[in-house]
C-alpha cells in the first residue's frame, strides 16, 4: 500500500504491528519542516551559512523521509530486499539514521552489533547472523575483508563515506538506482518474522542476537512516549546510537553528540554541556558512566543544565551519588529516570530520582538492593525460584509456565517479564531461547527470564539484586552482589565495589573488590579497609566478608561502560588470594 507521491506508506498504517518505518512517514506528514536529525560536527556548504558561519548539517522530516525512500528503492534494486539480513556498521551520523530507516522500508533485516565488543566476538556474531549484505564505512569493510567476516554469505557490499571503492557499491549509486518511483514493501501487519537482529553486549556471556519484530519496536516507542511524557518537537541528545532511532520515531529532533559512542565513560563533559546549551536539549539519554562524568563536571564548575526537561539512564544500576550530583545540575522538578530492562525487553520498569533519593537509596545502603521501580503499563513481572547452585543455572530449563512458580513478595528469585516489549527468541540459538523463555501451555504467551536476581516489595516495586550467575554460594549461605555492595558503597572514599567468589561450590570465599575515588584526598588503604570491615560487620549478610582487595579501575561492559564484569574480577581476585 502506498501514497500517490513517493511510495511511502500512509500515516494510517502507523499502528502497533506496522513496519516501524511508518513512524517516520507519519512524522513527515505531520511536521514536514521540523528538524529530524542534526549533526553539529558537520557543516553545510558556505552558501547556506547563517550569521557568518556555516550551519550544521541536518535533515528535516520531509528530507529524511524522501532520502530513506530513495535509498530503500536503491537497496531493492541492489538485492537488499525483504528478509535480507544486513549488517549496518556506520557510526552515528546523518547517514546512520537514513540507512537504518531505509533498510526497514525495504523490508530488509538490519543487524546491529556493538563494535566495542572486540573483533573475535564480532566475527562470531556475524557467523551466527549469516548476513546477505554488509553496509559499512571503508574502515569497517577493510576489517571485514581482512578478518573474513561473513565471507561465505555476503551477496551485496555497500560502502558509506566514500565515493568509490572497487568491488563495492557507493551510496551515490544506490541513490541513483532509487530515483524512479515504485511501491515499497511496507506491510500493514507484523507478518514478517524478523524486523531486526540486535546483539546483546556480551557483558555476562557470549553476545546473542535478539529477534525484534515491528510490533516490538512500536511497543517500545509507545512505552517511551507514554511513560516519560515525551512530546513531538522536543530536542533530544541520545548518547547511545540505537536508542537515538527512537527519537525520530517519536517526532523529536535528534542531536548527534560529539563523542565516541563506545566510550561513554570517557566523554568530554564540557563539550556535552556546550551542545546541550547550544541546541536547548530537553531530553538526555546516557549511561550511568556518562552521567557520572557529566554530574562531576557540572558540580565542579557550577554549571546548570537549564534546558533539560528529563534525563533517562539505563544499562546498569545508577548509584545515589551519581543521581545526587546530576540532580544538582538540573532545575527543580526535573527528574532522572532509571528504567530497568535489557536488549531482550526494554523498558520493563522505571523509577525517578525523587523517589530514589527520598526513600529507596537509604534502603540500598542498608543492603536491600537497588529499587528499579514499578512495571510499566502492559508489562507483567514475576519472580521465580532459582537453582540452588549458580553453576546449575545453565541447565535450568523450565518447560511450561505455571503460576505456582511465583515467589511471594520479599523473596529473592529470578526476575521474569512478559509483555509487548519482550522478544520471543534469540536468532539461531535454540538452546539459549529454551533457557530464557517459559511458554504458557498454549505457546501463545511467554515470560522472558532476565537472568537477574531480585524481589517484589509489598508496594509492587521491583528490587534488583544482581545477576543470578554472579551470586556467591558460601558455606554459610548465598550472597547477592548488589545488596552486599550497597553496604560498602556508602563509604565516601569508595567509587564502587564488586563482590566476587573465590573457589568452587560451597567452599567459595567472598571477596570484596574496591575501586576508590581518584579525586581529592583520602585516607590510606589500611584505614579504608578497616572502615569497610566495620561497615560490613553491622549487617548479617556482609559480616562474613573479611577479604578486601583494591583494584585501580574495574573492567566494564563495552556498550555502556557501567556494568561491572565481575567474572573478570573474580579471576583477578583468585590470583591474589592463593
Amino acid at each position: 500500500m502506498t501514497d500517490s507521491q513517493d511510495g511511502s506508506p500512509p500515516a494510517a498504517l502507523a499502528h502497533d504491528a506496522a513496519n516501524v518505518a511508518c513512524q517516520l512517514a507519519m512524522q513527515a506528514r505531520a511536521n514536514p519542516d521540523a528538524v529530524a536529525v542534526i549533526d553539529p560536527r558537520r557543516r553545510a556548504p558556505w552558501r547556506f551559512a547563517r550569521r557568518g558561519r556555516a550551519a550544521a548539517k541536518q535533515y528535516t522530516y520531509r528530507e529524511l523521509d524522501l532520502e530513506t525512500n530513495r535509498l530503500a528503492r536503491g537497496f531493492l534494486r541492489s538485492g537488499i530486499g525483504p528478509g535480507v539480513r544486513t549488517v549496518l556498521m556506520v557510526p552515528p551520523s546523518l547517514e546512520f539514521f537514513a540507512l537504518a530507516f531505509a533498510l526497514f522500508k525495504a523490508g530488509a533485516v538490519p543487524v546491529f552489533v556493538d563494535p566495542g565488543i572486540g573483533l573475535r566476538r564480532l566475527k562470531r556474531c556475524l557467523v551466527e547472523a549469516r548476513p546477505g549484505a554488509f553496509i559499512g564505512t571503508p574502515k569497517a569493510h577493510a576489517a571485514r575483508a581482512l578478518l573474513g567476516w561473513a565471507r561465505g554469505t555476503l551477496r551485496a557490499r555497500i560502502v558509506a563515506g566514500a565515493r568509490f571503492t572497487p568491488g563495492m557499491l557507493g551510496l551515490d549509486l544506490v541513490r541513483e538506482r532509487g530515483r524512479s518511483a515504485f511501491p515499497l514493501p511496507l506491510e500493514g501487519d507484523d507478518s514478517a518474522p524478523l524486523a531486526a537482529i540486535l546483539f546483546t553486549s556480551g557483558s555476562t556471556g557470549p553476545p546473542k542476537g535478539v529477534v525484534y519484530t515491528h510490533a516490538m519496536f512500536n511497543a517500545e516507542i509507545a512505552h517511551l512516549r507514554d511513560s516519560f511524557g515525551i512530546e513531538a518537537g522536543e530536542i533530544d541528545l541520545c548518547t547511545f546510537p540505537l536508542f537515538s532511532l527512537f527519537a525520530v520515531a517519536l517526532g523529536l529532533t535528534a542531536v548527534i553528540p560529539d563523542m565516541n559512542p563506545t566510550r561513554p565513560a570517557e566523554v568530554d563533559a564540557a563539550r556535552l554541556v556546550e551542545t546541550i546549551a547550544a541546541y536547548g536539549v530537553q531530553n538526555l539519554f546516557g549511561s550511568p558512566a556518562l552521567l557520572d562524568r557529566l554530574g562531576r563536571h557540572c558540580g565542579d564548575t557550577g554549571t546548570k543544565l537549564e534546558s533539560l526537561k528529563r534525563v533517562i539512564s539505563a544499562g546498569a544500576p545508577v548509584t545515589a551519588s551519581i543521581l545526587a550530583r546530576m540532580q544538582g545540575a538540573l532545575d527543580a522538578g526535573v527528574e532522572i529516570f532509571t528504567p530497568y530492562g535489557a536488549t531482550e525487553a526494554l523498558p520493563i520498569t522505571s523509577i525517578g530520582s525523587r523517589e530514589i533519593l527520598a526513600e529507596t537509596a537509604a534502603r540500598t545502603a542498608e543492603g536491600a538492593g537497588v529499587c528499579v521501580g514499578r512495571p510499566l503499563s502492559g508489562n507483567e513481572i514475576a519472580v521465580i525460584d532459582m537453582a540452588e547452585d549458580p553453576e546449575e543455572d545453565d541447565e535450568d530449563v523450565i518447560e511450561e509456565w505455571s503460576d505456582d512458580l511465583r515467589l511471594a513478595p520479599g523473596e529473592i528469585g529470578e526476575i521474569c517479564v512478559r509483555g509487548a516489549v519482550v522478544s520471543r527468541e534469540y536468532y539461531n540459538r535454540p538452546q539459549s531461547t529454551l533457557l530464557a523463555k517459559i511458554f504458557s501451555p498454549d505457546r501463545e504467551r511467554f515470560f522472558h527470564r532476565m537472568g537477574d536476581a531480585g524481589y517484589l516489595d509489598p508496594a509492587g516495586r521491583l528490587w534488583f539484586c544482581g545477576r543470578k550467575s554472579e551470586r556467591v554460594k558460601t558455606a554459610s549461605g548465598t550472597l547477592y552482589t548488589v545488596p552486599c555492595e550497597g553496604v560498602f558503597n556508602r563509604h565516601p572514599a569508595v567509587k564502587r565495589t564488586a563482590l566476587a567468589g573465590v573457589g568452587r561450590g560451597a567452599e567459595r570465599v567472598p571477596v570484596l573488590c574496591v575501586e576508590l575515588e581518584r579525586d581529592g584526598t583520602r585516607p590510606p588503604e589500611t584505614t579504608i579497609r578497616r572502615e569497610l570491615l566495620e561497615l560490613g560487620a553491622r549487617h548479617e549478610h556482609t559480616a562474613g566478608i573479611h577479604t578486601i582487595l583494591f583494584h585501580r579501575a574495574f573492567p566494564v561492559d563495552a556498550r555502556h561502560n557501567a556494568k561491572i564484569q565481575r567474572g573478570a574480577l573474580a579471576r583477578w581476585a583468585r590470583k591474589r588470594t592463593r
